[in-house]
């Protein structure tokens, strides 16, 4: 990622860190020992009640890093989100990062780890990367417990009159494995159930995580579980975990899961990790517990939304802040210029291919073609009203010419700033740019509003979304989702804000069409509710919530030593 020496890999650089008890990094950041509860000497949960305590003290800046439309491989957003924290500090500001946990599956799969990379880390980065405290694990049981008490009811003579051919929830797993996407249940003798087809999902995309990432206390996530829809019955009505009495059980495993989990990164920069929703069928953004608790405790929090600006941080903005009623000062948008060209729809990236020789070029041509999804990206977010900031994540690649185009396409965009970033290479000194350029921004008077009311129709909402965020032209309905649409508001569903279900490689619904799509048509083939999480998430084509495994998954090379340290993890 840059010109600088050759770079150790992630694991090594990790175990290299010289790690600070989490006591120390709680007493620093103002928390008292009573408020935590640990798990070893480098991670712990921090207790809600932090909040009583700060409660009269003033929020730091709220900024979101965000980013172009990636490439299949990502671009370094949460490399750039945890860089820019350590950087602010380094310049002398009071800073803690928000970040989420990833799942098992992708950490074993294709994708890899969540934790960074470079010396832009959060640490104990094998612990971030697998169990942690355990979180999705207390997920997926919630989750199944549910799954388990709905189809019991059913079995047991059916009191409530459920419609068994109506239920919308499946079993969920933290393992990517195709072979359970679509299962049938219940074979063999009549004591073992009723056969039925379902299948399984990846435990974070669980309506369970997205409650979790949007709660605001035990209170809040009890009446958010009980609003859970499972299923309806057969005259129409909905079915919800309060309905078949699971929902008390559930939010008891999900007790101490409600707590964040405070680590540290590299430098020593606290860092909050707490929950992990989808970004696609959810929000994709960390809690807002930990956002809150982070706000009173320091000057200024760097959180992540994920994919790019009209994914993640349109929901970060029209349903995390809708929900946590906290307004972002700045956001950060990270690019690189292979995206960048990529955009030119000149050159293709595949994962688990080698780049085309022609990104590692210098092109400007192709380069300033691309630069129409940046362009894109900042309008985006300025139709919010918060001031934007582009990070330039620098590759060994990257030509002076071809940064200094993007810079110069970004100040004309309407970016406060547009600053390289190598953080990747060297830590919190190669942010120190980016996070002076963010403090200024942040110094500026942020005009944030949402994109559209709540009690707009379901309709209006999605067009407005499709014409302004992602360019389309118009947008079709597929009759499942008229019927939806229907239904959701004859039920009151209809003033819940939009969870957007499309592809994150591409402005558009077509993961084909890069750059800044104009002129096509959005389809919307379903509509499902999350009435639990708060959100309606309307289908843009075929959303995969079960990933598969590649022909050589990342977990191949994961194993341990004889002194008993993980080896191969990235």
């Amino acid at each position: 990622m840059s010109t600088h020496k050759k770079v150790p890999s992630d694991l090594i650089i990790a175990q290299r860190a010289k790690l600070k008890p989490i006591r120390i990094i709680a007493r620093e950041l103002g928390l008292r020992e009573k408020e935590l509860e640990l798990y070893g000497n480098y991670k712990a949960k921090v207790a809600l009640s932090v909040l009583q305590r700060l409660k009269q003290r003033k929020k730091g800046k709220y900024i979101d890093v965000t980013a172009i439309t990636p490439t299949p491989l990502g671009e370094g957003k949460t490399v750039n989100t945890i860089g820019l924290a350590m950087s602010l500090n380094r310049i002398g500001k009071k800073t803690t990062v928000c970040i989420r946990q990833p799942s098992m599956g992708p950490t074993f799969g294709i994708k890899g780890g969540a934790a960074g990379g470079g010396y832009a880390q959060v640490v104990p980065m094998e612990d971030f990367n697998l169990h942690l405290t355990g979180d999705v694990h207390a997920v997926g049981l919630a989750h199944n417990l549910c799954a388990a008490f709905l189809d019991n009811s059913i079995f047991k003579k059916n009191p409530l009159n459920i419609d068994p051919d109506s239920i919308m929830w499946r079993r969920v797993v933290d393992v990517s494995d195709r072979f359970l996407r679509n299962i049938k249940i219940g074979l063999g003798a009549p004591e073992d159930g009723f056969e039925r087809d379902s299948g399984f999902d990846i435990t974070v995309a669980s309506e369970v995580m997205a409650i979790l990432a949007l709660t605001d206390g035990l209170k809040d996530l009890r009446r958010r579980i009980g609003r859970i829809v499972l299923a309806t019955t057969k005259d129409g009505r909905p079915v919800t975990a309060e309905d078949i009495k699971v929902a008390g059980a559930m939010t008891v495993l999900l007790k101490d899961a409600i707590k964040p989990n405070l680590l540290q990164t590299l430098d020593n920069t606290p860092c909050f990790v707490h929950a992990g929703p989808f970004a696609n069928i959810a929000h994709g953004n960390s809690s807002i517990l930990a956002d809150q608790i982070a706000l009173k405790l320091s000057d200024y929090v760097v959180t992540e939304s994920g994919f790019g600006a009209d994914c993640g941080a349109e929901k970060f903005f029209n349903i995390k802040c809708r929900a946590s009623a906290l307004k972002p000062d700045c956001v950060v948008m990270v690019c690189t210029v292979r995206a960048l060209k990529m955009h030119s729809g000149k050159f293709s990236v595949v994962a688990g291919k080698p780049l085309d020789p022609g990104l590692l070029k210098e092109d400007l041509e192709a380069l300033k073609a691309g630069c129409s999804n940046l362009e894109k990206q900042i309008e985006n977010m300025k139709f919010f009203g918060v001031p934007v900031v582009v990070a330039i994540n620098r590759f060994s690649a990257d030509s002076k010419k071809e940064i200094e185009l993007v810079r110069k396409q970004a100040l004309a965009y309407g970016a406060e700033d547009a600053v390289l970033s190598e953080v990747w290479a060297r830590g919190s000194k190669g942010g120190v740019d980016l996070a002076r350029a963010t403090v200024k921004a942040c110094q500026k008077k942020s005009s944030f509003k949402f994109l559209y009311p709540l009690d707009w129709p379901i309709k209006k909402k999605i067009e407005t979304i499709a014409r302004k965020i992602y360019g389309a032209k118009d947008v079709q309905y597929e009759d499942t989702a008229e019927k939806k649409i229907a239904l959701y508001t004859k039920l009151g569903f209809d003033k819940l804000p939009l969870c957007m279900a499309k592809t994150h490689l591409s402005l558009s619904h077509d993961p084909k069409l890069k750059g800044r799509p104009q002129g096509f048509t959005l389809p919307v083939r379903d509509i499902r509710a999350s009435v639990g999480a708060g959100f309606l998430y309307p289908l843009c084509g075929t959303m995969r919530t079960m990933p598969g495994l590649p022909t050589h998954p990342a977990g191949e090379k994961v194993d341990i030593d004889s002194k008993g340290n993980v080896v191969g993890l990235f």
